[in-house]
């Protein structure tokens, strides 16, 4: 798991602990490390030495839909961690808004195109 630095842990803002993910999703704590194994979430370490996920990713107790597919992108463009995650929060005037917050509003293909186009 990657060490995040202050500029980023500010970009995201809110997050939630490993025990709080798996309360929000119903699920035991074994089973989120094995979606971030799975990498259909992201993990970091936060500054204060908390491992934590950034509250963006689950909508009510579900996973943002299209949230795994677009980490699998950017995970296959050679985007390690911290870069996917300074990526999905930093805004994209494009878009508009941050990659995560399209993804919420249903417009992964969207975001995913520009994910694969940054690999080329």
């Amino acid at each position: 798991m990657a060490q995040i630095d202050l500029a980023t842990d500010a970009l995201v803002g809110d997050w939630l602990s490993l025990p709080d993910v798996a309360g929000r999703l119903g699920i035991p704590a074994g089973r989120v490390k094995q979606l971030l194994r799975d990498r259909k979430l992201l993990a970091v370490t936060r500054p204060e030495g908390t491992v934590a996920v950034p509250a963006a990713f689950l909508d009510g107790h579900h996973i943002v839909k299209g949230l795994p597919g677009t980490l699998t992108l950017l995970f296959d463009c050679g985007f390690d961690e911290l870069e996917a995650l300074r990526w999905l929060f930093t805004a994209d005037e494009s878009l508009p808004g941050t990659p995560i917050a399209a993804i919420c509003r249903h417009r992964a293909t969207e975001v995913n195109r520009r994910a694969q186009a940054l690999a080329f």
